[in-house]
């Protein structure tokens, strides 16, 4: 064999191994991207899995990585749904989703996008351990929240994101109609760790829940016959604020130890009873009033169009609620429920369960009148 053809074979084979290596560590790469990215050190938040595809809409790859955190409850897993949809389909923006829900739910949330128009979606879903609220709540049955455990993911928000700088929360309830790259770009004021839409806005109407407690104040959620609040002097008429949605600065947050602090108050009320005794609003309203006093910045009323659901009837005109960027049903009347207002709109998002497991109650109550 001559020396040349020695040469060439060598080279063949060089280039052989050299696309093998490649081809090993493309291979390695692509399963690093799919797999989960965990925080083993985080207690009580265990994540679930990751979709690496972006969004088929993104216009550029440079631009920030929008954190949108919903928490998702069996029984409400339609209204995350919706949100979801909402939220995707009116931005041209990178979105990560991080559906926070309970032990059982993800297997039926992931079959619920995987087979919808959602399934190109980011997203990850974490499972939330109700051992963090042990000696933090109390149940009582007058407020559903206390024992609806979701409720306060809201508080965890930097171990739901830890790489985040920045993220948005939400309820289930809401059905987003502008681009949320808006919200998200929310400015925050130096040493505040999240901006909120306050009750006295003009456009949220004020309300009185069973006549004891204004929404809008802190007197409305707070005991100030209790010394421990008098002590914080805290003005009584202080306009309170909405935590359904928010925008957080994580990095302020992780700074003032926020959520060790919210904590902090759900323990000193389980001991004290620190709340109204006629709450005009969520369990986790309290504790957000006190540590963000006269410390947060707020958001275009417009992003946190509320009180859809404090009532069956209609309480906006249809062009009102057309401009706004969120409508939000907080209250007992919920969009999937027997009776609701503006259901029109909310459906317009709404994806129905393949599974079955979900569907909309007022749907049962119109086929068993029709049979």
């Amino acid at each position: 064999m001559s020396f040349r053809k020695v040469n060439i074979i060598i080279l063949v084979l060089a280039v052989a191994l050299f696309l093998l290596v490649l081809h090993h560590n493309f291979l390695g790469l692509s399963s690093l991207l799919r797999n989960e990215v965990s925080d083993s050190g985080i207690v009580g938040l265990q994540p679930v899995d990751f979709v690496p595809n972006a969004p088929q809409h993104a216009v550029d790859g440079r631009q920030e990585e929008i954190p949108v955190v919903i928490a998702a409850s069996e029984d409400r897993l339609g209204g995350a749904i919706a949100a979801i949809n909402s939220i995707q389909h009116n931005t041209r923006s990178s979105v990560i989703f991080y559906i926070v829900t309970l032990n059982g739910t993800g297997d039926h949330l992931r079959s619920w996008l995987s087979s919808s128009t959602l399934k190109s979606i980011r997203y990850k879903i974490v499972n939330f351990d109700t051992k963090l609220l042990e000696g933090k709540v109390k149940e009582d049955p007058d407020q559903g929240d206390s024992m609806k455990p979701l409720t306060f993911a809201r508080f965890y928000l930097p171990i739901l994101v830890p790489s985040a700088k920045k993220a948005i929360y939400m309820d289930d309830d809401v059905i987003v109609q502008g681009d949320i790259l808006a919200l998200y770009n929310t400015p925050l004021k130096p040493g505040h760790a999240a901006a909120f839409s306050e009750d006295c806005d003009s456009s949220s109407t004020k309300v009185v829940i069973r006549g004891a407690g204004n929404q809008y104040n802190y007197i409305g959620y707070l005991d100030y016959k209790k010394e421990r609040i008098r002590k914080l002097s805290m003005k009584a008429s202080t306009c309170s604020f909405n935590p359904g949605v928010f925008v957080a600065n994580l990095t302020e947050w992780k700074r003032q130890n926020i959520t060790s602090q919210l904590e902090k108050w759900m323990k000193l009320n389980v001991e004290e009873g620190l709340y109204s005794r006629t709450l005009a609003g969520s369990i986790t309203t309290p504790p957000l009033l006190i540590v963000f006093y006269r410390q947060h910045s707020t958001i275009d009323p417009m992003w946190n169009v509320r009180h859809l659901g404090s009532s069956a009837g209609k309480r906006y005109s249809p062009q009102f609620v057309k401009a706004a960027k969120l409508l939000h049903w907080n209250g007992h009347f919920k969009p999937w429920g027997r009776t609701a207002s503006y259901t029109d709109v909310w459906e317009k998002w709404y994806i129905p369960d393949p599974t079955g497991k979900f569907s909309l109650i007022r749907r049962h109550v119109e086929i068993s009148n029709i049979k």
